[in-house]
């Protein structure tokens, strides 16, 4: 079968090509892209070339497929797991498969080391170092962009699972957030952290009394208000507040106030040393700062009070990706009705892929979701109003996401699967 792919051949070297993808080995499942998510680590992994861990060095004889937050359907199964998976299912990968025999060893990646998979590409072949690690998960929800967004909410789910706390004459560590605690997520309404509100509000098993969600910019306060009401949140047993703690002149003494006291857990979600160190002000006794946000200077660092360390217990973990089980869990709460589209702020086609991914850090907003089949420019959700004066695609896109307060949706997404071009 021939597929049509986005190949790196090295540093700023992206091709998009046709050629043939061989015949599948016993071990080994044909399967069709429909959608794939564009992340940072694609831009850093196109930036970089050879230089980058994941990337094989003979890339520039042995070109591989870029993208790796990716959900199709699966085309054809070999002999030997035709007993788990079968041509039709819905699909999505964890691309984190840590298989010491893959091109890189240990840090081989679909999306950064084969030459056969990867999300940018119309088909791909998923090998057998997927499939024995068990990265291959059903997804049995509607559309396929939230398979998509399975690995960045699973980045979230990870963040969760990986806050600790302890009991008092014991070392061993409870893990989790504190049920009906206190949780503030600090610059929390960007696109991840309008996915942590969903996914904390939204989760059944743990959950926090009080969550404070804080910015500095008003707008998108209200906009993450209006997509995540205080009123939801309330109807599942959460106080939602947010605050704007830039036009307030002791952000510390107010979070503190609203808490009555401290916070059990506290995640940061921009590297910004004052945004870390208000988060360590406001720890509660044996409180938890789970730093999400990665910062790209390597050099970056933000002051911590070690006296509430040896006397408070608070203590600090980082969180960079989510594991098997956490994109398992992502994948089962949007089959129950999550809906991670507050993650999406674009749409646009395979030959969009190339532009958006080396420029990626120079494009606002949130994720950009390639549809693989089509030929689509990148386009802003925010803009199918203002184009659809003009191109009646647009404009019914403008219709199906306005039902969903300007948020992508599955609708839509029907939509243009059926009425976009094809690439």
């Amino acid at each position: 079968m021939k597929t049509k792919a986005i190949r790196l051949y090295g540093k700023e070297d992206l091709r998009l090509e046709e050629f043939e993808l061989p015949a599948i080995n016993e071990d080994e499942i044909l399967a069709s892209v429909v959608s794939d998510s564009i992340c940072m680590s694609s831009y850093k992994a196109a930036h970089q070339g050879t230089d980058h861990k994941r990337i094989p060095n003979d890339v520039a004889e042995n070109p591989i497929i870029i993208g790796h937050e990716f959900s199709g359907e699966i085309i054809e199964v070999g002999a030997k797991w035709q007993h788990k998976f079968k041509p039709g299912q819905k699909y999505s990968i964890q691309p984190a498969i840590y298989y010491e025999n893959g091109p890189v060893g240990i840090l081989s990646a679909p999306g950064y080391s084969y030459q056969h998979i990867g999300g940018d590409a119309t088909h791909v072949i998923i090998p057998k170092d997927v499939l024995e690690q068990d990265c291959l998960l059903a997804y049995d929800g509607p559309g396929y962009y939230p398979a998509s967004l399975a690995e960045p909410l699973s980045c979230v789910i990870g963040a969760m699972h990986a806050n600790y706390h302890t009991k008092p004459g014991s070392y061993i560590h409870q893990m989790e957030i504190v049920q009906g605690g206190k949780m503030a997520i600090l610059a929390g309404v960007g696109p991840m952290g309008l996915a942590a509100i969903n996914y904390v509000v939204s989760r059944e098993d743990r959950k926090p009394s009080l969550l404070v969600v804080t910015d500095i910019a008003q707008d998108r306060l209200d906009r993450a208000a209006e997509i995540f009401p205080v009123a939801w949140a309330k109807e599942k047993g959460i106080e939602l507040v947010y605050l704007n703690t830039g036009n307030i002149e002791n952000p510390v003494a107010r979070l503190k106030e609203i808490a009555g006291g401290g916070y059990d857990d506290v995640f940061v979600f921009a590297p910004v040393a004052p945004v870390v160190e208000q988060g360590d002000a406001i720890l509660a006794h044996d409180g938890c700062l789970n730093f999400f946000a990665g910062p790209s200077n390597p050099e970056f660092s933000a002051k911590l009070n070690f006296y509430n360390v040896h006397y408070a217990y608070t203590h600090i973990v980082g969180t960079s990706g989510g594991n098997n089980d956490d994109m398992v869990e992502a994948l089962d709460i949007m089959s129950k009705g999550l809906d991670p589209a507050g993650l999406v702020t674009h749409v646009g086609g395979l030959n969009a892929v190339i532009e958006t991914t080396l420029n990626l850090p120079n494009i606002p907003g949130g994720k950009k979701l390639i549809y693989t089949h089509k030929n689509m420019p990148l386009t802003a959700i925010s803009d199918f109003a203002e184009l659809g004066k003009t191109d009646s695609f647009y404009a019914e896109l403008a219709k199906l996401v306005a039902k969903t307060k300007g948020l992508w949706n599955v609708e839509a997404e029907e939509y243009l699967l059926k009425n976009a071009p094809e690439i």
